[in-house]
């Protein structure tokens, strides 16, 4: 295993040796946000005490409430709440959505349509009567993109204008959208422009796949609200499951109400043990979320010379971990998928194949053969089965076992379009 073809490794070392400014930075940032976690522990003094585990109703629970307080911290917001029993980035967002919401309210899409799990969520598809928020009689909007990927702040402006949003939501990462990432820089645009339209909506960010990718998370920026998974950057490849919401304190409160119930919120909720790997998460997360960056861009730069379209660029911003492959073939996407799985630490044997999967309106192939199920900040791939048959790619626990997978992609690639010429 790992014998490669000398024309791989020549183009390895190439895309490497171009990335070296791109290396430099992202430690630099590394470092900096490393600095912000370990003042939040300091200043919440984080103890061997904060990690004993509570059951029933968790009453007075001294780790859960020091870890929500110690993530208010890092992400420079009023509040937040960190929870294990959030059982996805999408159950996340949802628990948001309903906290915040009402009856005859308007949700504002500024990123074009959201993450295809989502859809069920708002009600953009699956049977009435679900409980969506269209059941709910929470109206949605959206506006699309600009040609060139980036927020439309004229027409976001004119919308607002008119009144009666009550949510400005925006989605950073592209979902299975071929567009670049959004980042922080458009929350201040919009943050901006809500003040400059009296508007009162919420602005809402959907963090998934880009904490600790800036100097700063979005309520630093002006978002009201952002929520993201525990298995993707901000668990560190150390937390086992669960979500957090940050940002302000009225906001954050309502969304704990719906978490739980009203009256009740953040107060009550055992945490089972597994506070300690939430901590040592959060801990681990500015390095882990860098080796993913760098895995990233030694995937854009080596892709880019094999001759595929690849989103980000390699010289590009990185303002999330996810890297877009264009193979334009869906045995290609195979392929790819394959080869990961076969470099993966956990369930290399397997296969990966296209199946129809909960929330998806196509069927996607994943590769992920990762120590906790569906961890998005391990090494993994996914791809809708869809034109322009395009693999996502994200995570790298460590940028070298990051660089033999990717490398092992690369080469079951290489084989699959040689044998057919």
């Amino acid at each position: 295993m790992f014998d490669f073809e000398p024309r791989l490794i020549d183009l390895a070392n190439e895309a490497e040796l171009s990335l070296r400014d791109q290396f430099a930075r992202i430690d630099a940032l590394s470092y900096d946000r490393q600095k912000g976690v370990l003042s939040a522990f300091a200043e919440e003094q984080v103890s061997t005490a904060c990690f004993a585990p509570s059951s029933g109703y968790g009453t007075d629970d001294l780790g859960r409430d020091t870890l929500d307080r110690v993530w208010a911290r890092v992400f420079e917001a009023q509040s937040a709440f960190v929870r294990h029993n959030l059982v996805s980035g999408t159950h996340t967002i949802t628990v948001a959505l309903f906290g915040l919401l009402r009856p005859g309210d308007v949700m504002l899409s500024v990123s074009g349509t959201p993450y295809d799990t989502l859809h069920g969520v708002i009600g953009l598809s699956g049977k009435p009567g679900t409980g969506s928020l269209a059941d709910f009689g929470v109206q949605y909007e959206e506006i699309a993109l600009k040609e060139d990927g980036e927020i439309d702040l004229a027409a976001v402006k004119t919308r607002l204008l008119k009144g009666d949003v009550k949510m400005v939501y925006l989605q950073k990462s592209p979902g299975y959208s071929t567009r670049r990432p959004l980042g922080n820089e458009i929350v201040r645009a919009l943050r901006a422009l809500l003040d400059e339209t009296g508007s009162r909506a919420i602005l809402t960010v959907d963090n998934c796949y880009a904490e600790f990718c800036e100097e700063h998370e979005p309520p630093y920026y002006g978002a009201d609200i952002c929520m993201g998974s525990l298995i993707k950057n901000a668990g560190g490849g150390m937390a086992e499951c669960g979500g957090y919401i940050a940002g302000k304190e009225e906001y954050v409160d309502l969304c704990a109400q719906r978490l739980t119930c009203p009256g009740i919120g953040t107060e009550l909720g055992a945490t089972l043990g597994m506070t300690k790997s939430i901590f040592k998460g959060l801990f681990y997360a500015p390095h882990t979320t860098a080796q993913a960056l760098k895995a990233a861009c030694f995937a854009a730069a080596l892709f880019e010379k094999i001759g595929m379209r690849v989103i980000p660029g390699a010289g590009d911003p990185r303002l999330d971990i996810v890297q877009q492959i264009s193979l334009n073939d869906p045995e290609l996407v195979e392929a790819f998928c394959g080869g990961l799985q076969a470099a993966s630490p956990v369930d290399s044997r397997a296969t990966p194949v296209p199946s129809p999967m909960p929330g998806y309106e196509d069927q996607v192939i994943m590769a992920a053969g990762a120590f906790t199920q569906g961890a998005s900040i391990e090494l993994s791939a996914d791809a809708p089965m869809r034109a322009p048959y395009t693999v996502y790619l994200q995570g790298g626990l460590t940028y070298e076992s990051a660089k033999l997978g990717i490398l092992n992609a690369a080469h079951a690639v290489l084989r699959s379009k040689g044998s057919r010429g």
